[in-house]
């Protein structure tokens, strides 16, 4: 079968020189026999084989390089990918049975994604072709871990940019709607149908089981999320307040309590924002405050209200840390980048009056990994 091939401009050229992994619909010249979800060749205007690559006729990425070599686009060829990801889990991954087992891109299979959990493995096909291969990927999947189920979470809404519409359903086994698995040793109840992402947010696990190292006294959490830092860092604080603004996730969490037999751990509905600012007023104090906020800036023009936000709530929680104190920050926003972020920190510091010492600077679980050329990951 002959291979269709897309030219790219100078311009998208020099991106994927760069290391990127996206051509935008911009830089697109000439595309004529490509169809949506093809796996093509990707010249530049001299007619230069640049790679192959997955094509959208929807999406502004237009294309998703696969590999820089003229190698077929293959079942084998998934098969290499997949098996690839998971050795890298396998070296990486431990005390837990909770993490990402294919990050897309930066596991050179973009627009992929596979989440596992205990024995069931949830997965996301977020373009036309990952979309149209998907009975092969999973053909592959089961080949490979044998799963008691995979279930589909095709919801986010970025399948909408490649025209593709928003579904959950199992796509093979028995897909339980609770799973129960563990994550640094806590067990924890998982709803793989109607949870966050695919069932929770997975890249603090290593982070969380950092912070037991630094927890101790009375610990706050004022914005818990639905797997909260609060039940890891448990055994080595002596009392835990966890905060949520969700009444149905503070509801469900005593349930995760009781499954570890946890007794220090308060759960309170409240807004992250108040319970910080009554805090302060009333002269309550914390020996190490976790601050682990939703992402602020979903985009560039969320910036400035999100760096104000960043620094309020930074500001307020050094407050009220008492003298050594520990203060455990998070962004999960990548408009934020890292020296952003700790500068707005520093400044939050020098308003609050406080000296601040950084004793860790950490990313992202190791799994999902981050690709050094795609900031995107």
């Amino acid at each position: 079968m002959t291979e269709a091939v897309v030219t790219i401009a100078q311009r998208g050229a020099d991106r994927l020189l760069s290391g990127h992994l996206w051509v935008y619909r911009s830089d697109i010249r000439t595309a004529e026999t490509a169809e949506a979800g093809d796996a093509v060749r990707v010249t530049d205007e001299r007619g230069r084989f640049l790679g192959k690559a997955f094509y959208s006729t929807r999406s502004q990425i237009a294309l998703r390089l696969l590999t820089r070599d003229d190698i077929p686009i293959d079942r084998a060829f998934f098969s290499s990918r997949i098996d690839a990801a998971a050795h890298f889990r396998e070296t990486i991954v431990n005390q837990t049975q909770v993490f990402r087992l294919i990050y897309g891109e930066s596991d050179q299979l973009p627009s992929f994604i596979v989440d596992r959990y205990a024995d069931c493995l949830v997965i996301q096909t977020l373009s036309q072709a990952t979309e149209r291969r998907k009975q092969e990927l999973v053909e592959l999947l089961v080949e490979r871990f044998s799963p008691r189920a995979i279930l589909e979470r095709n919801d986010p809404k970025v399948r909408m940019l490649e025209g593709l519409e928003q579904k959950v359903s199992v796509l093979h086994g028995d897909c339980p709607p609770e799973i129960i698995a563990e994550e640094n040793g806590v067990r924890f109840h998982f709803d793989p149908f109607h949870g966050q992402k695919t069932g929770a947010f997975l890249d603090q696990r290593e982070n969380r089981r950092a912070a037991l190292c630094y927890a101790h006294g009375d610990l706050l959490d004022p914005i818990c999320n639905a797997r909260p830092f609060a039940l890891t860092v448990a055994p080595n604080a002596e009392t835990v307040e966890a905060n949520d603004l969700s009444p149905a996730a503070v509801e469900a969490r005593p349930r995760n309590q009781q499954l570890n037999n946890i007794a220090n751990v308060t759960f309170k509905e409240a807004n992250a924002f108040d319970v910080l600012k009554h805090y302060d007023e009333s002269g309550r104090r914390f020996d190490a405050i976790i601050l682990d906020p939703p992402a602020f800036a979903k985009n560039r023009a969320s910036v400035p209200p999100a760096r104000r936000g960043y620094k309020e709530i930074n500001l307020r929680a050094l407050k009220i840390l008492r003298p050594g104190g520990i203060l455990i920050t998070c962004s999960c926003s990548h408009h934020i980048p890292e020296y952003l972020f700790l500068e707005i920190v520093a400044e939050a510091a020098n308003d609050a009056r406080r000296c601040v010492t950084v004793l860790e600077r950490r990313t992202q679980a190791r799994a999902p990994p981050i690709l050094l050329t795609l900031p995107e990951t």
